[in-house]
């Protein structure tokens, strides 16, 4: 999602910087709107390292450089409409009374009348002119017309005074931001270990048996787990992705190592969610030195690695268990019988020779099957939405059961 941030002219400009940071720990794509008052307290190049995007500071160029051309004097509009929220932080008495008698006569100005995406505004500034009926008049204006506003705390102020009007705290911002944007933080509190990736498992020093797994399912959970408030602990198997911001990456290699490190971790969790692609078989002995070729054929003797979430499932207690089955044949008769046998109390199970549901793909198309005979399946989509529709079904398990 895009947020657009307007940074207007206050000594609290300089904490807009932390609060775009905030934004993109929620994955949030921030463009910066400056305005002049704003340069005067902290540098467009501050926020453009940050973002890694343009910082808007002027409407039609801003120097000879970058002279006024089609592309500039439209440029609010492009803004304006691909943006999923305008946010002003800190806004200023200025911009308050700009934006409720409708004078666009900046970028940022021209983009809050231009965009039909919410606004909202957290106000910054002297006590006294906080509390200046015409601040409050300009934002009772501002409220009737659906900008929401996030109230300035009270303390001591930058002028030296004390009482309203110290910006809100980043935390508070963010919170509202995810709020107005529909982002939840519903297992806030709660540790959900997640397991992510493939299994290998050595032949000899050279070569190993493994799956096609990429771990794109696994880490898509915990991305999403992390946006919506949970600890997430993340015991992966090898694969090339990036680790999800703010999540705690366990690595291992072997079925033997996942096992141990999920045991290590589980009592503390109130979720498990074991989307790993396990190998279910291993060298019953590892060969010291590299196998030569040889004239005829290979036999390696194979024996079954140990069944994480069957053993989990054999001491769950009140936890929330999750498995998933990828399967190329009999989909709902193994799940369900996997949904039993394991003791879990959700199967996610998918058909991996499907186009857009199989390994290394960025979308999937599942099954959840559920205690009671219930089963829900989800058309395509892509990877993260899917980590939500089961993060929901997880919700909904563990409201049931209090």
């Amino acid at each position: 999602m895009r947020i657009a941030l307007g940074v207007t002219g206050g000594v609290a400009a300089y904490k807009a910087a932390e609060l775009v940071r905030r934004l993109q720990q929620e994955k949030l794509d921030v463009q910066v709107v400056m305005t002049r008052g704003a340069q005067e307290f902290i540098q467009p190049l501050t926020f453009a390292a940050l973002t890694g995007q343009k910082v808007i500071t002027e409407m039609f160029g801003a120097d000879d450089a970058s002279p006024a051309n089609v592309e500039s004097a439209i440029e609010h509009i492009a803004v304006a409409q691909r943006i999923d929220l305008l946010l002003v932080a800190p806004a200023t008495a200025d911009i308050l009374g700009k934006f409720a008698h409708g004078i666009a006569n900046d970028f940022l100005t021209t983009l809050y009348l231009a965009t039909k995406a919410p606004v909202m505004v957290a106000p910054a500034m002297n006590v006294n002119m906080w509390e200046h009926p015409a601040t409050q008049a300009n934002v009772q204006v501002l409220r009737a017309r659906g900008v929401h506003v996030v109230d300035p705390d009270e303390g001591y102020l930058a002028c030296g005074m004390t009482g309203a009007g110290r910006l809100a705290a980043v935390e508070t911002i963010a919170r509202n931001v995810c709020k107005l944007l529909g982002l939840r933080r519903d297992f806030e509190g709660q540790t959900i270990l997640i397991t992510a990736g493939p299994t290998r498992e050595d032949i000899d020093p050279v070569r190993f048996l493994t799956n096609r797994s990429s771990g794109k399912m696994g880490y898509a959970l915990a991305e999403a787990a992390q946006r919506r408030g949970a600890r997430v602990l993340l015991v992966s198997g090898p694969t090339d992705l990036k680790i999800p911001e703010g999540v705690d990456w366990i690595p291992v290699r072997t079925a033997e190592e996942m096992r141990r490190s999920v045991f290590e971790r589980a009592a503390g969790c109130g979720v498990v969610v074991m989307a790993a692609a396990v190998a279910d078989y291993r060298l019953a002995a590892v060969h010291p030195n590299k196998l030569k070729r040889g004239e005829g054929s290979l036999t390696l003797e194979l024996e079954p690695t140990p069944d994480i979430l069957g053993e989990l499932g054999r001491e769950k207690g009140r936890r929330v268990l999750v498995g998933f089955a990828a399967e190329t044949e009999h989909v709902a008769e193994n799940a369900k019988s996997k949904l039993d046998g394991k003791g879990a109390d959700m199967i996610v199970a998918n058909d991996v020779t499907q186009e857009g549901a199989g390994f290394d793909t960025d979308t999937n198309i599942v099954t959840l099957y559920l205690r009671g005979g219930r089963e829900q399946s989800l058309p395509k989509m892509n990877k993260f939405d899917v980590a939500n529709r089961v993060l929901d079904q997880v919700l909904e398990i563990q409201q049931q059961s209090k």
